[in-house]
């Protein structure tokens, strides 16, 4: 079958996978609310943006306020079915966004696992093997446990952190214009670590920030807001398009540079942008969600094993399966008497599935 059919009818498929998902996970709750109230409360919150405007917002920055230029995003609502108002409440202000933002983070994090698993030819290779979730915990712990010394948001220093990791790495390993694989690789080893030393001794100087810092770095989606969503899912979904942009090319590296600069890559420039996109797309993923791991190590390894090796299809089945699995697994941290932290739940299930994998199929190469 051609593969652009092929990619059709699989990601049909998991978009019909992840609004199932999304609906049963939107029943969860405190409050037992049916599917079919769901379902149309859910309908009821589908926006069409028709406009934007500037407004002005006050920001606090070195114990001042400091006016701040934001987007206001107007929205058409198509839709407007008959909802009990305290379901509708519940639904569309607290479940949905936090639903909306796991599925974000999972397509984000699922679709920078695939191209840093091509990338560096390296099944073992995550969207935090460059130090971008180092990075993004050195920020928000700095602004968890010295909030005066940091002037910024949480979600603003852990997005700058996590971009200053990835792109010191990029710069520690390059040299005449060339970027090798190997060394950006160890480079990326080596800050993380770095970075990991730098977490720890924040967290003695916590005080009574410890439990509030601990939590964040176990990832975590509760008190999520649409304004997060309203921020990230259009970042996510435009570093997307331009990481599928690059899924042929993405392909032909797995050839290895030389073949890939003698089919016509231009092979720097690639890795530059591959690089570049997947960090941003992580970024924005841990800074809302916290640090939440094997989503981007397992979901693709799973995908990969089910479509094939091909980026054109892989890297959009994986971006859905993430999503769904993020959902399913923040459903699961929530569903039970005490709350966990997602990161939790990821590492518990994806562990032991990944173990199981590496016992009974061959993904040990790509």
């Amino acid at each position: 079958m051609h593969t652009g059919v092929r990619t059709v009818w699989w990601s049909a498929g998991l978009s019909v996978l992840l609004a199932a998902v999304i609906l049963g996970s939107a029943t969860v709750g405190p409050v037992a609310i049916d599917a079919v109230t769901v379902a149309k409360a859910t309908l009821n919150a589908v926006a069409v943006p028709i406009g934007v405007s500037i407004a002005v917002e006050s920001a606090s920055a070195f114990g001042a306020s400091v006016p701040v230029p934001v987007p206001d995003v107007s929205y058409y609502y198509p839709f407007s079915l008959s909802v009990p108002a305290t379901a509708e409440t519940i639904v569309r202000r607290v479940r949905l966004p936090r639903i909306a933002l796991a599925a974000v983070v999972g397509f984000s994090l699922s679709s920078a696992g695939a191209v840093m698993q091509g990338f560096f030819r390296n099944p073992m290779a995550d969207p935090s093997i460059i130090g971008v979730s180092s990075g993004a915990a050195v920020g928000a712990v700095a602004t968890i446990a010295f909030p005066l010394a940091i002037p910024f948001g949480l979600q603003t220093a852990a997005f700058a952190g996590a971009l200053a990791a990835a792109f010191g790495v990029y710069a520690i390993a390059s040299e005449g214009g060339r970027t090798p694989v190997a060394t950006l690789l160890l480079a990326g080893v080596a800050v993380q670590t770095l970075l990991g030393a730098a977490v720890s001794y924040m967290l003695l100087q916590a005080g009574q920030s410890l439990r509030e810092a601990v939590y964040w770095l176990m990832g975590q989606l509760s008190g999520s807001s649409w304004a997060e969503v309203e921020v990230t899912l259009p970042l996510s979904l435009l570093a997307f398009a331009v990481l599928y942009a690059y899924a042929r090319d993405l392909n032909v590296l797995l050839l290895g540079e030389v073949d890939a600069h003698t089919l016509g890559i231009e092979v720097e420039r690639t890795k530059r942008i591959l690089l570049a996109v997947s960090s941003v797309i992580t970024a924005a993923a841990v800074a809302v969600a916290g640090v939440i791991g094997f989503v981007g190590l397992i979901v693709p390894h799973v995908m990969r094993l089910l479509v094939g090796p091909d980026h054109r299809i892989l890297l959009p089945t994986s971006a859905l399966a993430g999503a769904a699995f993020l959902v399913a697994a923040d459903t699961f941290a929530r569903a039970g008497p005490a709350e966990v932290p997602v990161g939790i739940v990821t590492a518990a299930l994806g562990a032991p599935f990944f173990l199981y994998l590496l016992r009974s199929r061959e993904v040990h190469a790509l």
